[in-house]
This record gives C-alpha cells, structure tokens and sequence, in this order.
C-alpha cells in the first residue's frame, strides 16, 4: 500500500494543480477578440465630433442660403467665377463633340435662332455676351451651359415651328442661366458628396451608396424638377416682356407632349408635360400683364389680329 500510495502521489498533486488550474481559468477576464472592440460611430468622440460638424455645418448653410428670382430659398456656395469656369470647360467639351454638325452663323437657321435669343436678352436686360449655335441633328432639345452659351439642336425646329415658340425655349434656358440653377446643382452635388464621404469613412460603405440613391430621388431629382419649373415661369415673363405670346408656351408643350417618351415625373429631372402644360397656363395672365407693360400698343394690336387669323 505505501508503494502505491507513493506511485498515487504524482497523481494527486496533478489533480489539485488542475482543479487550481480551473479555478484560475474561471476567474479570469473575459477575452475579447480584436474585431469584438467598440466601434468608432459608438464612442463619444465620434459624436462630439459629428455634433460639432453639424452645428459648423448648420452655420455655413445658413450663411450661404440666397433667394432665387422667384424668392424661393436655395443654397449657393459657387461662385459667379467658378460657375463661368466649368461652363468654359463644358463649353469646349460639347463643341469638340458636334464639331462637324455646328451650323455656320451665317446660314438663315442660325441667323433666325439668333435673332429670337438676342430680342430676349435685351427685353430682359440681361449683361454680358451670348454664344449661340444650331446644331445639325434631328434632337428635338436644346440646352443652356454656365456662361450664356446656348446650343438648339436644329430638330427642334420642327416643333417649335414659329417665332414665338422657339421662343418659349430660348427664354426658358436664358432663364436658367439668369437664375444660376447650374450654381445651384453644384452646391448641392458638392454638400451631398462630403455627407457620403463622411458615411463611408465613419459609418458604412454601404449605407453610403443607399444613401446616395435616396438623395437622387429625394433630394436631386425634386430640385431640378423645381429648377425647370422657375425657368418656365422667368422663360414666360422674358418672352412676354420681347412682345412675344405666352400662349403659345402651352401649344408648343402641347406639341412636345404628342412627342415624347413617357417617363414616371419621380424619376425625371423635368416635370411632367402634362403638369408642365398645367403650371404654364396658370403663368400665362402675369405673363401677359407683363407683356402689356413692356409693349407697345400696336405690337398688342397686331399680335390680336395675328390669333385671329386677319
């Protein structure tokens, strides 16, 4: 028995060294893996920062809200320069790409489309110089770039088949430049962008990218739809003020509507032209009480027998 108790010896030492050993292993601090830390967006310096960004933020937008021409409340952080700047680049850009289909300023299409742009300018009392070109496609569009530079794409003419309605288009994208919506985009491509950045950095990747397609929906596509409907009521009043007829907006989005490719208004970055035709007519009576204070009396008598027909 003493032989065996003395062989049992290591045995028992083992044994109270494990249940030691347990002991220890029980009172011990909980592991924590590496990627079980607390999250940045959870620690209080995240959100004294992000409160203090916000409140930075707050002031800076506020600062730079202006009112448009129609007195609606939009933010603006670029410049008159940095505007005429990319409308430079952009300007280059779009003539190196329809560099074959530009029409000569002297043929009588550009002459035409000319002389309805500059009687509009001069009604409106708008400074600085204008580029104006017709472009040779059958694109019933025209377009406007930061800098008075006007570019119809010679289709449209096709539609907007007499003085007065081509009128309505080249006061409605005269009027997007007399009211910067292209600053107005900018700024808010610019504010969005830094919030995605901030997002990705700090919270999420992707609720990034989420984001960035609520903020199409939600925030970019109702403002040009916004911006589009403010140059067809400026465009309206600059086209009554040059003597032309405001009425014959509505025949021309009447045209266009028999035209085009049906788009659900949520997803466009133009209203509707069924809605557009709607607003139009409802800004025809102020066009022409504008018209008939900027207007002689016989330019209104002939515009009279004009509509009639004589």
């Amino acid at each position: 028995m003493q032989f065996i108790s003395q062989r049992m010896w290591p045995i028992r030492r083992l044994s109270l060294g494990t249940r030691t050993q347990t002991r220890l292993f029980n009172n011990r601090p909980p592991y924590q893996r590496f990627n079980n830390k607390q999250k940045f967006w959870q620690t209080r310096t995240f959100w004294y920062t992000t409160g203090t960004g916000t409140v930075c933020g707050a002031i800076y937008y506020q600062s730079h809200l202006e009112d448009s021409p129609t007195g609606r409340r939009r933010f603006i952080n670029v410049s008159s320069a940095e505007e005429t700047q990319l409308g430079a680049s952009a300007y280059m850009q779009t003539m190196a790409t329809y560099r074959f289909q530009i029409v000569p300023h002297t043929s009588p299409v550009s002459q035409y489309v000319h002389k309805v742009a500059h009687r509009i300018i001069r009604a409106a009392n708008i400074p600085g110089s204008w580029e104006i070109h017709v472009i040779n496609s059958r694109e019933k569009n025209a377009f406007v770039l930061p800098g008075n530079k006007i570019f119809v794409f010679s289709g449209l003419l096709s539609v907007a088949n007499t003085e007065d309605a081509l009128a309505t288009v080249l006061a409605h994208e005269i009027a997007h430049v007399f009211a910067r919506h292209s600053a107005e985009k900018l700024s808010a491509a610019k504010a969005l962008q830094l919030l995605y950045i901030f997002v990705s950095l700090f919270v999420d990747p992707s609720a990034a990218e989420m984001g960035r397609s609520m903020a199409t929906l939600l925030v970019e596509l109702p403002n040009s739809r916004q911006c589009e409907q403010e140059a067809d009521e400026i465009g309206l009043e600059f086209m009554a003020r040059a003597c032309y007829d405001p009425h014959q907006a509505v025949e021309l989005w009447q045209r266009m509507q028999e035209n085009e490719q049906m788009v659900p208004q949520l997803l466009s970055t133009h209203p509707s032209t069924a809605k557009r035709i709607e607003n139009i007519r409802n800004m025809v009576p102020k066009a022409l009480m504008k018209k008939e204070a900027s207007c002689p009396p016989n330019d209104l008598t002939q515009t009279f027998f004009k509509q009639l027909g004589l």
